[in-house]
């Protein structure tokens, strides 16, 4: 009997050791941003992650839906979903959740090999409540709707009450429970609380309670977060007071809501903006009130801690305009992620605009094949044209996506996508400036008169872009597409200075593998990029 208890004690340990193992195997290291010198990364499984993604439709949060989303991932080489979890599935009735379709979707997105966003439908998804359980809607007493400055109730419910934001905080973090019990491998590398915050046509809640809050001074750490001297809203933020309120009180909701998620599991959490105008002060009328657009970033930063960045959604086909708003979220305290971009095809370019940012992710929106489009914001229909407008850019990366990630974290990058009128761009890396040019055939000049020459196809369309890392003062990684680039000496750069090499290739666990070298037509008129492909040039100078 002692030999057959020692026996089974043994296997008892045995067993344990390998339950140990198998969590060992499956528990993998939390995603989480990290920041230096004014460059940000994804880390995901211990290393930097670009995450080439893709947002579905709104309402194809169920499993029914699923089997339309995985072939469209892959046929753009996709490697991260964004999908929704509305308030109104995990908690159709009050106090009782249902979290099945997570579960559903964890367990085909690892069979498809594909990781995460999960973006929380609750009080707000574009502003509305459309996504939040019918008996919250139904109860305007106990979760009352904003008040309009006549007295009448508005559309968007009012981030000023208490049972709202645990109502739908309770939610959330039963979201988040789940993650943590059934998540252990981080499928879900990201989270998005809330969607679209804000209010449109109304700039705040006018009712009773929110007016007796106006009416006190500025919170302090608002105005010290400002550099002001405070005083009211009125007086800190003029013709916006009312803006600025209802932004201040909408994402210290949210950052409460964030803060309760992370206590359970730590992922990064980001809010994404429905836009203001990319250079103007918006009418605090005609813009989503209350949402982190680029000009109440810093009122965002005070007041919600728990949020690691805030994020644009674009829908402007304007490259100048696009531009100004990566370059407004593109800061050293927020890390430039594109979550949400128009899917037609000349969206397409500005993933180069992006990446040379140092944007750790990107998704254009609609990429399901539900037969959901959203046009005019995007494309008439997903055929292969415009498909191949970002899968072909994504399909260059989707091997070596880690290794741009580190790449951009550690190194100068600039990126750039051909503008409205067709003009090119330069920029200066150390001792070399680059130059775009757009509308080239591979081979020639555009000035020859000598030879007879039609323009290509793609000289008219919004095509074209590029993103460029310094890997070391004499060389860079190139990749884009229906683009020119030269490269030149820049002003106070060694004389005789000119292209040494360039070499297609990639990047393979941080080491560069040629492919084949580039010379002669391939490099006579400047570097060419048709197709996207990824190049590592070399510039020198000789005595």
């Amino acid at each position: 009997m002692v030999r057959m208890k020692r026996v089974l004690a043994g296997l008892a340990l045995s067993a344990s050791m390998i339950a140990g193992v198998a969590s060992s195997q499956t528990a993998t290291e939390i995603p989480r941003i990290v920041t230096k010198g004014g460059r940000h990364a994804l880390i995901v499984d211990g290393a930097p992650f670009l995450m080439l993604g893709a947002q579905v439709n709104n309402s194809s949060n169920y499993a029914a839906a699923l089997p339309q989303v995985w072939p469209m991932l892959d046929r753009i080489h996709a490697n991260t979903v964004e999908i929704p979890i509305a308030w109104q599935q995990v908690e159709p009735v009050e106090g009782k959740f249902d979290l099945s379709f997570l579960q559903t979707l964890l367990d085909q997105a690892r069979a498809h090999d594909k990781r995460v966003v999960l973006l929380w439908f609750g009080t707000w998804k574009n502003t509305s409540p459309g996504y939040t359980p019918d008996w919250f809607k139904a109860d305007n007493r106990r979760f009352p709707r904003m008040k309009a400055k006549d007295g009448t109730d508005h559309y968007v419910h009012s981030p000023m009450f208490r049972a709202t934001l645990e109502a739908d905080k309770r939610a959330f973090v039963e979201v988040m429970r789940y993650l943590k019990a059934h998540d252990p491998q981080n499928t879900v590398i990201m989270v998005q609380p809330e969607n679209e915050v804000g209010s449109y046509r109304s700039p705040r809640d006018y009712g009773a309670q929110a007016n007796a809050v106006f009416a006190k001074p500025v919170p302090t750490e608002l105005a010290k977060a400002l550099k002001k001297p405070g005083g009211s809203w009125t007086q800190m933020f003029g013709a916006q007071a009312d803006r600025a309120f209802n932004t201040w009180h909408t994402a210290r909701f949210v950052d409460e809501i964030a803060a309760a998620g992370k206590a359970i599991k730590p992922l990064p959490m980001y809010v994404n903006a429905s836009l203001a105008g990319p250079s103007n002060v918006p009418d605090p009328t005609g813009v989503a009130s209350g949402g982190p657009q680029q000009d109440v970033l810093d009122i965002w930063k005070a007041a919600a801690p728990a949020i690691d960045f805030q994020a644009p959604d674009i829908y402007d086909r304007d490259a100048a305009h696009v531009a100004l708003y990566l370059d407004a979220y593109a800061r050293p305290d927020n890390a430039l992620m594109v979550p949400e971009i128009g899917n037609a095809k000349e969206f397409a370019r500005f993933f180069w605009a992006a990446l040379g940012r140092g944007a750790i992710g990107y998704a254009p929106f609609g990429m399901d094949d539900t037969g959901y489009f959203n046009y005019p914001l995007g494309a008439k229909a997903l055929d292969g044209e415009t498909l191949d407008a970002i899968g072909l850019k994504y399909g260059a990366l989707a091997t070596m996506g880690r290794d741009w990630a580190k790449i951009a974290f550690e190194h100068p990058t600039w990126g750039t996508a051909k503008p409205e009128d067709g003009a090119g761009q330069t920029t200066t890396m150390g001792d070399w400036t680059i130059a775009t040019s757009y509308g080239e055939w591979q081979f020639g000049q555009k000035d020859w008169t000598w030879i007879k020459s039609e323009p290509p196809t793609w000289a008219k369309e919004a095509v074209g872009g590029v993103a460029v890392a310094q890997l070391s003062p004499n060389e860079f990684l190139v990749v884009g597409d229906h683009v020119r680039l030269n490269f030149g000496t820049a002003k106070d750069g060694p004389k005789n200075g000119s292209v040494f090499r360039v070499e297609e290739g990639r990047v393979v666990d941080g080491r560069w593998v040629m492919s084949r070298i580039w010379n002669g037509d391939q490099t006579d008129y400047g570097i060419n990029l048709i197709t996207p492909v990824i190049l590592k040039v070399t510039m020198g100078s000789y005595k």
